[in-house]
């Protein structure tokens, strides 16, 4: 179905340079068209999609079209019919109109075509199967706006079969659902990524985590995951325990604040998990180093809710952490204790506005001092910050130096 200058492409240019690319396909005899996201955002009113084009040119055309025009391209590998078109200095993916083909399938079988409702069959979603051109034209193969505008998200042909091709697409399926649903799920789709969820296993973890930080990153993330857990999606990965309502509680306090999402704050809150949970999750799911160390040291901190106004014990905390930690449980213990309308943003700037002291002892202070054996410097010390800490910073550097001599003795 296509409809005429339904779309304003406005809504979609982040910056007119693409037009070139337009030009260049069109004076080379082909079509180019904008694709799946870029698309099914614009119509939703959603921004930040990244920009997908298509052409009936096969890859080798499209660099010959863009050559000629002067326009650089680089390979995006083959066996994805994927070409890199550069526009000032940003690389457009531009896929090439192919046919589906059988999973034992090879590259020399790539079959391209100039048939777009082909193309369309290739696609997960009904939603992600919507094309524009230049002009606004909108052309929908499997009804997506019209489930767009009813938020039904579902596959296009068979579910199980469009799974069977790539797995990743459950994570898709729940991700997509959870942006864009206004209705139960597709029950032949969820049947499908439930019979199915197996095949997850074969996909690489980083797939697996990145969809699932961006379906936790989602307004109805709480919901969707909560729907997850209950059809046994991720358990080879993933806890079966969650704290929806905690996920809830945190992610209104930091809109009602102001504040920015932060992937470790709802991961922790979602799973409140102890230290050795905190570890395996970050194994798992191949956290960045620090992702880990955030996550692990939410999770080893048991920090005092109820003083939370109390200054010189956020004081000792920033001390012993950083600033940025201390807001982070302060978030996270309030979510986790039930609270959501909460307006923290005076005890934030009054954290942003301490002055923190500097120990005034190091390791050379207590060889300087008599100490002979150095294996417990690093035991000695810590019980120094601590009376120093338990003194509200009021020992002074004589102080600490004669329990340093006592303790060294």
């Amino acid at each position: 179905m296509m409809r005429p200058e339904y779309l304003d492409v406005s809504d979609i240019l982040k910056s007119s340079s693409v037009l070139r690319l337009f030009d260049a396909v069109h004076d080379y005899g082909g079509a180019l068209r904008f694709v799946g996201g870029a698309v099914r955002d614009a119509l939703a009113g959603i921004k930040g999609f990244e920009i997908d084009l298509a052409t009936d040119l096969t890859p080798d055309e499209l660099v010959e079209a863009c050559s000629e025009k002067g326009i650089k391209t680089v390979s995006l590998g083959l066996k994805f019919a994927k070409t890199g078109v550069v526009l000032q200095d940003h690389v457009f993916e531009v896929s090439s109109l192919h046919k589906n083909l059988p999973d034992d399938a090879k590259f020399s079988d790539f079959s391209f075509t100039d048939d777009w409702n082909a193309d369309a069959a290739n696609r997960d979603l009904t939603i992600n199967a919507v094309y524009a051109d230049q002009e606004g034209n909108v052309f929908d193969y499997y009804n997506g706006i019209e489930d767009l505008e009813n938020g039904v998200v579902r596959f296009i042909g068979k579910a199980a079969q469009k799974i069977a091709e790539q797995p990743i697409r459950i994570m898709r399926f729940f991700r997509f659902y959870s942006i864009f649903a206004k209705t139960a799920p597709d029950l032949k789709s969820l049947k499908a990524c439930v019979e199915n969820r197996e095949l997850l296993k074969t996909v690489a973890i980083e797939q697996i985590r990145d969809e699932f930080f961006k379906i936790l990153a989602t307004k109805n993330a709480p919901v969707v995951i909560e729907m997850m857990m209950e059809n046994d999606i991720l358990s080879f990965v993933l806890p079966q325990k969650i704290n929806a309502q905690a996920l809830k509680n945190l992610d209104m306090i930091v809109r009602q604040n102001g504040l920015e999402p932060d992937m470790m704050r709802r991961l922790f809150v979602l799973f409140e998990p102890d230290q050795i949970l905190s570890e395996s999750l970050a194994v798992r799911l191949k956290l960045t180093k620090g992702q880990k160390s955030k996550l692990i040291a939410l999770s080893r901190f048991s920090f005092d809710g109820s003083k939370t106004d109390d200054i010189n014990y956020i004081r000792r905390v920033i001390f012993a952490h950083n600033k940025e930690f201390v807001k982070d449980k302060i978030l996270t213990t309030l979510a986790l204790n039930g609270h959501h309308d909460v307006n923290i943003l005076p005890i934030f700037e009054q954290i942003d506005a301490m002055d923190i002291p500097v120990f005034p002892l190091n390791g050379k202070d207590l060889i300087e001092l008599g100490m002979i054996d150095c294996s417990p410097i690093k035991e000695i010390m810590a019980r120094l910050k601590n009376m120093w800490l338990e003194s509200d910073f009021t020992l002074s550097d004589d102080d600490l130096r004669a329990k340093a001599r006592m303790l060294i003795k």
